[in-house]
């Protein structure tokens, strides 16, 4: 029975000091690992703020009546769509400076490719939500006397918001966790940055850091997302 107590004493001991050893090691490395972050968060909104406006145009521009804008944008789309994301960051990075002569720093290309990449899968997005809009609705704005820009910019794109913004917030979660590519061109963001930890100290402790910030994004833009959702559908049920 003492036996049984004193190496239940040694086990807690070693235990706590593990778990104070950890923690100290947590805050040497934490601030590595917010600067990362913060690279992490300006690659996030940069694309978030070009490729949301960027795949509108696109979209529209897929369901054009002229042929070669059809086209255009519809090649477009299958290009960026249809190869993978790290590729294009090593075309944009190493092989457009070579034909154009136009050096590009790591940074710059990766905020490029990314914005050109989701504003892709944006426009698909929106082609959708545009083509959920009942016909009759062009219809009636016709029989009204409005344009077909008045139709589009008053009548078609508020309801598509409130369809597209389930998907567009399912991108969004996943543009953070894409952000961790850019770690390819030598940009330190968050996981480089908990990967050099790693790769010095030989810890895993930088991983489990890590992991838990990006659940914290991703837990803030599903709020959002839950938040959005509900203020669209309260706006549905009043004008109902």
């Amino acid at each position: 029975m003492d036996f049984s107590l004193v190496t239940i004493k040694i086990y807690i001991g070693n235990w706590l000091s593990s778990l104070a050893a950890n923690w100290d090691y947590a805050q040497v490395i934490l601030p590595s690992l917010l600067q990362g972050t913060v690279t992490t968060i300006q690659v996030f909104f940069i694309t978030l703020l070009f490729s949301l406006p960027l795949g509108l145009p696109l979209a529209l521009g897929s369901e054009s009546r002229l042929l070669p804008i059809r086209w255009f944008c519809r090649f477009y789309v299958f290009v960026f769509r249809g190869t993978p994301l790290m590729l294009q960051l090593f075309f944009v990075y190493f092989i457009i400076p070579i034909y154009t002569g136009v050096m590009l720093d790591a940074m710059t290309s990766s905020m490029i490719t990314f914005v050109l990449n989701y504003a892709a899968y944006l426009s698909e997005i929106y082609r959708g939500g545009i083509n959920s809009i009942d016909r009759g609705q062009y219809e009636a704005a016709a029989c009204l006397g409005l344009s077909k820009a008045q139709t589009v910019l008053g009548i078609v794109l508020p309801q598509m918001v409130r369809v597209v913004l389930p998907a567009v917030g399912n991108e969004m979660i996943t543009l953070v966790k894409d952000t961790s590519l850019v770690y390819a061109l030598g940009v330190t963001e968050l996981l480089k940055a908990s990967r050099s930890a790693v790769n010095r100290d030989g810890k895993l402790m930088a991983y489990l850091l890590a992991a838990v910030i990006y659940l914290i994004l991703t837990f803030g833009l599903t709020k959002l997302q839950n938040y959005l959702e509900r203020r669209f559908s309260r706006h549905e049920k009043r004008s109902e």
